[in-house]
């Protein structure tokens, strides 16, 4: 990833944060027979190992888990807040008509080891996790004991468990940093007005 220094993003608890408010991450790996990418919702516990532990889930039909040996390195991206910024979104471009359209967008490159946990007592804990986490906003959140035993068990046979030890994690906020604050505070009332609240948020902060 192309990472000048004004866009880096190092701050552990920011890179936290964008995994866990956007956990839908591509899981890009690579084998005998090339590059493959996979579009799965990730648990992050930053506090495990070195630099964080990513577990999921796939279909056992799905054939990652059984082409990606334990131990195989992969990469996950974590795309947050991203748009497209107009140049006539900064007031500064009226003046001296001296901007170009361009994307604002905050991303998690997390590179690690992938392992494949094929354990029923895994999966049953891992999908109770996402589970709780994604239904807790919900009046009456939804929990496996809603549904017969036979069907849970019938669903989680269907799934293989997946955790890679991180090894790495790049950060990168495109926050219109490296323009004057009026032209980044213009921009970013534009995008509120445009219903992207989160990353007008994001390039109001310091």
């Amino acid at each position: 990833m192309y990472l000048p220094d004004h866009f880096a993003e190092a701050r552990p608890e920011a890179l936290t944060r964008i995994i866990r408010e956007h956990p839908l991450g591509v899981l890009i790996t690579h084998d005998a027979d090339g590059l493959d990418a996979n579009h799965i919702p990730f648990e992050f516990d930053p506090d495990a190992g070195a630099h964080g532990l990513l577990t999921a889930h796939v279909a056992r039909a799905n054939p990652l888990w059984q082409r990606c040996a334990s131990g195989s390195p992969v990469l996950v991206v974590f795309r947050g807040a991203e748009s497209y910024i107009s140049p006539n979104w900064y007031p500064s471009k009226h003046e001296a008509h001296r901007q170009v359209p361009t994307w604002n967008y905050e991303v998690v490159h997390a590179h690690g080891l992938l392992t494949v946990r094929d354990e029923e007592r895994f999966v049953r804990g891992m999908v109770g996790r996402l589970t709780r986490r994604h239904e807790a906003g919900e009046p009456r959140p939804w929990k496996m004991s809603d549904s017969t035993p036979e069907f849970i068990n019938d669903m989680l046979s269907k799934i293989v468990g997946i955790e890679i030890a991180v090894t790495s994690l790049a950060g990168k906020r495109k926050l219109s940093q490296n323009k004057e604050a009026r032209d980044r505070l213009g921009a970013a009332d534009a995008l509120d007005a445009r219903g992207h609240a989160e990353l007008a948020q994001r390039m109001r902060e310091p």
